[in-house]
């Protein structure tokens, strides 16, 4: 009996979703990226939302790993820290200004097939956003990260450690782009945490907050 109940919920939820319209499941999918944005910007804006998340916090520059075990090895390694600190600090403050941008680039993106994202998998519509909103996203985002930067003075840690680096024989200097790589690294972030979010939508019903969003991820 219980199976057979089961079994008509699972035949009434089905055609519940065949006759929601494509403009329905796009409402829908931004309407949840909209409160996955949300939620994310609340969360990486805060102290420590950056720099206490290993999920999103920002490491040492790449093309400087070198540059940082050395300078670890020459007992430097709270110099280090600071600087990386002081990034995920940026990426903090950037945040604050980022739910306005994001939201604007959600309303805005050119959705054809609403089902094929809907059923394309728990990260499907922010992957779908990050592949068409990305380049814009930067160009209006890295102005506000290069003020962070700038505001939680990234140089002051920086500067010492890439001239004490540098100053070493035979070594090739290091000079990474901060900015570039801030607003990378903090737009990464944020999309992980939307992600997140996303999934919690399409599997939780308590993350369903609105009618829209019950009415198009409720039973997936």
């Amino acid at each position: 009996m219980k199976f057979f109940v089961l079994f008509i919920c699972l035949i009434l939820t089905f055609s519940l979703k065949a006759q929601l319209t494509n403009e329905e499941t796009i409402d829908g999918l931004k309407e949840a990226l909209t409160v996955a944005c949300k939620i994310s910007v609340k969360s990486a804006s805060k102290r420590d939302g950056f720099n206490a998340n290993q999920l999103i916090r920002i490491p040492f520059p790449p093309e400087a790993q070198k540059m940082e075990s050395t300078l670890r090895q020459m007992g430097m390694g709270n110099k280090v820290d600071e600087f990386i600190v002081s990034m995920n600090r940026a990426a903090e403050h950037a945040s604050k200004e980022a739910a306005t941008i994001f939201i604007d680039a959600i309303k805005e993106m050119d959705v054809q097939d609403g089902k094929a994202i809907l059923t394309g998998g728990n990260n499907a519509a922010t992957k779908y956003m990050a592949d068409q909103t990305a380049l814009k996203l930067y160009d209006k985002f890295k102005p506000i990260v290069s003020a962070s930067l700038q505001t939680v003075d990234v140089n002051k840690y920086w500067d010492p450690l890439a001239s004490t680096y540098n100053k070493i024989p035979l070594v090739e200097d290091v000079n990474p782009d901060l900015e570039d790589y801030a607003t990378q690294k903090s737009i990464e972030g944020l999309f992980k945490l939307m992600a997140k979010e996303e999934k919690n939508i399409r599997t939780l019903g308590a993350s369903q907050v609105t009618e829209t969003l019950k009415k198009v991820f409720g039973g997936l």
